[in-house]
């Protein structure tokens, strides 16, 4: 038994650097250059060991796809856990600014996860949709709380897109909430907002000279996305 309990503890030791050093091969190298044989180099270990531990270069990059998705999730997380429950626009704001500090850290990581995608490799959807989509689902759950209680500023009662009742219906089954039609699409609008913004800043869209502060850039795109949702 403690042999067995040795063997897999040593396992997931040499999983974990691996994982490490994927993140340091793609800051270097870029997703596509990730080698398996390379990074057995760095472990100095023969370059077929490391398939008993990581099958092909894809199933690589699904581990650090995960990787990065749960990292950025805890961070977000981690960035509203001390703030009042019902204090729903600082929570959202903070979510936010995590989101965008964890990005504008780890570029490469980022790119993995929101750039363009790798040529020829599609992530497993069983092992990255819930991860994948642990941000979204904060966010969602905050703005469904919100409105749950109150604190929403309502569209006016005309407001109807049927066209996208039976996208937003899944999004409800998916992600357990109860939010209607016209807060999920602010929330979309959150979102895409969020994720844009990031994207111009970390691959560098504003241009080199255009703002000295994209932090304040950032906090105003948000206000501004948030200012019509939330009392």
């Amino acid at each position: 038994m403690a042999e067995r309990r040795s063997r897999a503890e040593s396992r997931a030791q040499t999983e974990k650097r691996i994982v490490e050093l994927g993140r340091e091969h793609l800051a270097r190298e870029g997703a596509a250059g990730l080698s398996l044989r390379a990074i057995a180099r760095d472990l100095n270990m023969v370059s077929s060991a490391i398939y008993r531990y990581v099958a092909t270069r894809d199933d690589l990059l699904t581990l650090l796809l995960i990787d990065g998705y749960q990292e950025l999730a805890d961070t977000v997380q981690a960035a509203v856990d001390d703030v009042e429950p019902g204090a729903y626009r600082q929570r959202l704001i903070l979510a936010c600014n995590a989101f965008r500090s964890w990005a504008v850290a780890e570029p490469s990581r980022y790119a993995l996860l929101y750039g363009s995608p790798v040529p020829g490799y599609r992530a497993p959807a069983e092992r990255t949709v819930g991860p994948g989509t642990a941000v979204t689902a904060l966010l969602l759950g905050e703005l469904s709380a919100a409105h749950a209680a109150g604190a929403t500023t309502d569209p006016p009662p005309e407001w109807s897109v049927p066209e996208l009742s039976t996208p937003f219906a899944a999004i409800r089954t998916e992600f357990a909430i109860a939010a209607p039609d016209w807060l999920l699409a602010r929330a979309v609008g959150l979102w895409s907002g969020l994720v844009g913004a990031v994207n111009l800043e970390v691959f560098g869209q504003y241009g080199p000279d255009t703002f000295d502060r994209p932090d304040v850039l950032f906090n105003v795109l948000i206000e501004q996305q948030l200012d019509p949702v939330l009392m």
